[in-house]
């Protein structure tokens, strides 16, 4: 009777030993989540900082390739989509 109760304290000590070896696994992987995820966040946050420099830039760049005739800044502007079409559609043209 006493070995079987040992037998049983013996194997629960190490299902329990094998269960804190996993959650400590578990917590690094968690952690280096973590880091990624900040990383990750801070970068998205910079980025939207950085939304209205762009805007700025490329408004320059298209009152520029319009004044000046620019046809190379014009077609690099075209290539990145950015329309410099100086006559606005005609509402109701486009369907």
């Amino acid at each position: 009777m006493v070995y079987k109760g040992k037998t049983i304290l013996t194997v629960l000590a190490a299902l329990m030993l094998v269960l804190v070896l996993v959650n400590i696994l578990l917590s690094f992987g968690n952690q280096s989540l973590r880091t990624e995820v900040g990383e990750r966040q801070q970068f998205i946050s910079q980025s939207l900082q950085l939304e209205g420099l762009q805007r700025e830039i490329v408004t320059v760049l298209a009152t520029v390739a319009l004044k000046t005739k620019d046809e190379p800044l014009k077609a690099l502007l075209a290539s990145q989509g950015i329309n410099l079409d100086p006559t606005p559609p005609q509402p109701g043209s486009a369907k």
